[in-house]
């Protein structure tokens, strides 16, 4: 799969907003309105994950080289997995929902 076809938007699973690809070269992975996600990745971009349950976000991490970290866990099957906020000129994660959450 090409970077530029793992860039595209989306509906989001929990909330049911429209969600656009990112434009700042990286990849949306969580809505920016909920931070929800859905799991369906075992490697990060792979799409091989047969759970498909909704990544529940549960805290922040403060990485020292890539920031702060959205921590989800999927409400299914209990897998922990951290994301990148997303910072963009369309959609970037809602600041008020970053700041309801704990770092960890």
């Amino acid at each position: 799969m090409s970077r530029k076809s793992e860039n595209t938007g989306f509906l989001c699973v929990y909330c049911g907003r429209e969600v656009l690809p990112l434009s700042n070269g990286s990849f949306r992975n969580h809505c920016p309105f909920c931070l929800h996600s859905k799991h369906v990745d075992i490697f990060p971009g792979d799409r091989m994950s047969k759970c498909g349950g909704i990544l529940k976000p549960i805290g922040i991490k403060i990485h020292k080289k890539k920031g702060m970290q959205i921590i989800h866990i999927c409400e299914k099957c209990g897998t922990k997995r951290v994301n990148i906020i997303a910072e963009d000129n369309k959609q970037s994660d809602d600041i008020n929902e970053l700041v309801k959450l704990k770092i960890i």
